[in-house]
């Protein structure tokens, strides 16, 4: 018998919404509880909220303390902000009743470069014996994780490059506003100077590989300009004149005496031509990989949250990345609780048989 993990949504838009949908479905996990300030939501079941086609049982309460009290989870799935200091005090709250945490947001992925608010997390994460993540597609996968994996057939590594090219079109309507489609150059500019405007992760993503492949680095820098559109684009949220920005590009780069070591070009409009995921590695021996099509963000998102849940929940207590944890899949996610993934067992026949 599968041995189910007790877990809290906490946070219940759109992504929020999507691991939800994707954790209920399987038979290994049991959502006890759902959180979010939202007054539009509170108060609804989480199944209807999410677009299942049945009630989960499960009401969202803006009451974060006392459904943590009530529910006593194993685990919590965080997705309510990008901003690690904006997620602190939600997070502070799960640690210290003892539970678990996957969290999507992108500063969390690699949070060593915000000191304080890291060691204060591990800190309480270690006291209170549970173990806290920040994963997704990207930052999570993509941009460091996959990466990092393909150099382990490399003998020298000397660069890391790493492009991502989506179109937004078929993705929500906030990610679309949040790469400015739609608006003016004017209007991406002061977006852009305002904050509000950007893919947050390639700083992360960028510390997450130079750590795990044991480079000290200068300086990183980040780039971010307008795909400008040359034609009209509709989609199901915007409307986009030929002129006006069709989405953001970003480049990151990781320094060293001048020398570009890790390269991560990101770009995001509608009505792009072509989709893809690259690692290009300089090295011996040099590598190109591709993923033709790209790879879908929501889904692979949601995917990356509810697939490390075993992983997290046998992992070590204490703040981890996702470079620290064995390979998360797919495989084995429908298991009794502490038992061996098959990939465990393979190994141990083979240390066993020489």
């Amino acid at each position: 018998m599968v041995t189910k993990v007790r877990a809290v949504q906490y946070g219940c838009g759109p992504i929020g919404c999507s691991v939800a949908k994707f954790a209920s479905q399987r038979d290994d996990i049991e959502i006890v509880g759902a959180i979010d300030i939202d007054k539009n939501v509170v108060g609804h079941d989480l199944g209807e909220v999410a677009g299942l086609d049945k009630k989960l049982g499960v009401n969202i309460s803006d009451q974060a303390e006392a459904v943590l009290s009530e529910t006593k989870p194993d685990i919590i799935f965080l997705t309510t902000s990008s901003s690690l200091r904006a997620v602190y005090e939600q997070l502070e709250k799960c640690l210290r009743a003892s539970v678990n945490v996957v969290s999507t947001c992108e500063e969390l992925a690699y949070p060593y470069r915000k000191e304080t608010l890291s060691a204060e997390i591990d800190k309480i994460a270690k006291a209170n014996n549970v173990t806290v993540l920040g994963t997704g597609v990207n930052p999570g996968f993509l941009m460091d994780t996959w990466p990092l994996f393909m150099t382990g057939v490399c003998q020298q590594v000397k660069q890391v490059k790493v492009v991502r090219i989506q179109d937004a079109s078929p993705r929500r309507g906030p990610f679309q506003k949040k790469i400015g489609a739609g608006c003016t150059l004017e209007e991406f500019k002061e977006r852009v100077e305002a904050g509000t405007l950007r893919h947050v992760g390639l700083s992360e993503s960028i510390a997450m590989i130079a750590s795990g492949l044991g480079w000290e680095l200068d300086d990183i820098r980040e780039s971010i300009e307008p795909v400008v559109a040359k034609s009209p684009v509709k989609t199901d949220f915007v409307v986009v004149e030929p002129g006006q920005a069709a989405g953001v590009k970003q480049v990151g780069k990781g320094l060293r005496q001048g020398e570009e070591l890790i390269i991560l070009e990101f770009e995001a409009s509608v009505g792009t031509l072509e989709s893809y995921d690259a690692v290009y590695i300089t090295g011996i021996p040099d590598i190109e990989v591709v993923i033709k099509g790209g790879t879908h963000g929501d889904i692979a998102t949601a995917a990356m949250v509810v697939n490390s849940v075993h992983r997290v929940m046998e992992a070590p207590p204490g703040l981890i990345t996702m470079k620290d944890l064995p390979v998360v899949s797919a495989l084995g996610a429908k298991r009794e609780r502490g038992a061996p993934c098959p990939t465990d067992r393979g190994l141990a026949l083979l240390n066993r048989d020489g």
